[in-house]
């Protein structure tokens, strides 16, 4: 998606020279810590069960509670983690092996009805997950929607023993394997559940998985989440004995503390650091390939912006080049496409002309449209985005002749909220790092008509066509043929307006090392350490 999902903050790429010190508050500035756990920076999340979790936050905390069936190698090709095998005959019904040994913090055995009990509570519409679109695959998805389902359970799930279960898909899928890496496929023990399809009101605060952390008391929200070893486990053991993931209202404080060695890892330096991080920081500022696009999108379902051509306008008002130099420093690049550039099927210009900066063409389209007089673009105040907004409200009232304004909601979670419940919040920031290495991962959760991530409202039956044939398609060559057809209607209706391609730019205390943060924004909680 994740894909990983949804994006909390500005990440920053490129090895260049970044920025200075901030001052602000939030988190705990690392008193009281816990001299043997290492701290990494995360917004609040908004949920950490499984299926409801497709934020960068959450997903960054359940990596180390959960232990996903495949992980991925340097080729992004997929290897099996948890699982034994997962192997199809004909890329529709998948048999998937799991590794014996394997238990929950609680000491259960993880045996294939935990995963089948904590799918089929993903599907299950009434529940009300995040994640419930990426069990659409499944067959027997379609009885589990809507507000009386036909069915409780997916038909498309079959126990064949204790450690093997089989998955039938609705259709083909060629890159199901890979999918499983994601958060949605995590199993949930018995004990999450206080009746079949159930689950326990308290189990959020303390998710118990199969991983190798294992919670350390309860979530503190807007503050805290602590995770200790969990020495059962038979993966890959951690080297270190403990995290704690800190909460910070605001990325400068959390740059602050980095600085004063008081916060171990963030995975974003702040925009308004970016001039002077490198030097800040010398061999502790660190950079790393990543698969994030930043987006601004559009409530279609509003009728200041239901028109293609007022998104077509404000997109070509946007000069994508300046920001990404002036705010930037050349540590993103302008984006045109609306997926990744790592991926195979990747065009440079897959957004088409409305991507391009043009902004007299622009305000000509716009009143041409009738756009409104004045936009709003909202935000999440603690992800570092004040400063690229501000440019980009500026450019707005320039080239379009509009009043213009950007609103910071405290957390992304409270921005979801208020737009998964359309109200109203203007043009909004969006971010995505993909959930596994495909177009149809991009394409898919983000504008399907019920795609998990489409949080504003867009349908369009064609594209969800194609994305659906490119999906089931028996070769990689023919299924990227599909999704780019699916992005060449994107850029028609343009729902969304990619704005910048990323790249990981970090820093780590003096107290760590051997730290990685891979294409998922995620630091590997397997391989950091403490220094000598």
């Amino acid at each position: 998606m994740r894909v990983r999902r949804l994006a909390a903050w500005t990440a920053l790429p490129l090895a260049v020279t970044l920025g200075l010190a901030a001052c602000g508050s939030g988190g705990d500035g690392g008193s009281g810590s816990d001299s043997k756990a290492v701290s990494i920076w995360i917004g609040e999340p908004k949920h950490l069960v499984p299926t409801n979790t497709t934020e960068t936050n959450g997903d960054q905390v359940l990596q180390g509670l959960f232990s996903p069936l495949v992980t991925f190698d340097a080729q992004s090709k997929p290897v099996m983690n948890a699982a034994e095998s997962i192997t199809s005959p004909d890329n529709k019904v998948w048999t998937i092996k799991l590794k014996d040994g394997y238990t929950f913090h609680n000491g259960e055995k993880v045996t294939s009805d935990n995963y089948i009990n904590a799918w089929n509570y993903g599907a299950y519409a009434p529940n009300g997950q995040d994640a419930n679109g990426f069990f659409e695959k499944i067959a027997g998805y379609a009885d589990l929607q809507g507000d009386a389902p036909k069915a409780k359970t997916l038909s498309g799930l079959k126990k064949v023993d204790d450690l093997t279960f089989q998955v039938t898909l609705a259709q083909p899928f060629i890159d199901f394997r890979s999918m499983l890496n994601y958060d949605a496929f995590f199993p949930m023990p018995e004990a999450a559940f206080s009746a079949p399809g159930v689950l326990k009101d308290s189990y959020e605060a303390a998710p118990i998985g199969q991983g190798p952390f294992k919670m350390k008391g309860t979530w503190q929200h807007d503050s805290k989440i602590e995770v200790e070893r969990y020495d059962a486990f038979p993966g890959e053991k951690p080297k270190v004995q403990a995290v704690e993931f800190r909460i910070y209202q605001q990325l400068s404080a959390a740059y602050a503390d980095l600085q004063a060695d008081n916060l171990d890892v963030l995975t974003t330096i702040p925009a308004e650091n970016l001039s002077t991080a490198q030097a800040d920081l010398g061999d502790r500022y660190q950079t790393s390939p990543m698969s994030g696009i930043q987006y601004l999108a559009f409530p279609t379902f509003d009728k200041d912006y239901a028109n293609p051509d007022v998104r077509k306008a404000i997109s070509m008002a946007i000069n994508r080049d300046e920001i990404t130099k002036s705010i930037f420093k050349d540590t993103q690049q302008p984006a045109h496409s609306f997926v990744s550039p790592i991926l195979p099927g990747f065009r440079e210009n897959g957004g088409g002309a409305a991507t391009e900066y043009n902004p007299t063409e622009a305000k000509k389209l716009y009143e041409a449209a009738g756009g409104p007089k004045k936009i709003t673009i909202s935000y999440n105040g603690d992800g570092g985005h004040k400063d690229w907004v501000d440019a980009t409200v500026n450019q707005l009232k320039a080239n379009l002749g509009v009043d213009a304004v950007g609103v910071a909601e405290p957390k992304f979670a409270d921005l979801l909220t208020k737009v998964e419940k359309k109200q109203p919040v203007g043009t909004f920031r969006m971010g995505w790092i993909m959930d596994y290495p495909s177009m149809e991962d991009y394409l898919g959760p983000l504008f399907s008509t019920n795609g998990s991530s489409n949080y504003y409202g867009y349908s369009n039956p064609e594209f969800d066509r194609l994305v659906k044939e490119g999906a089931a398609a028996p070769t990689e060559a023919e299924a990227i043929k599909k999704f780019q057809q699916a992005e060449d209607i994107l850029a028609k209706d343009m729902p969304l307006i990619p704005l910048r391609y990323q790249e990981n730019v970090f820093g780590h205390s003096n107290k760590v090392k051997n730290v990685e943060v891979d294409a998922y924004q995620r630091v590997n909680l397997t391989k950091i350490e403490l220094a000598d």
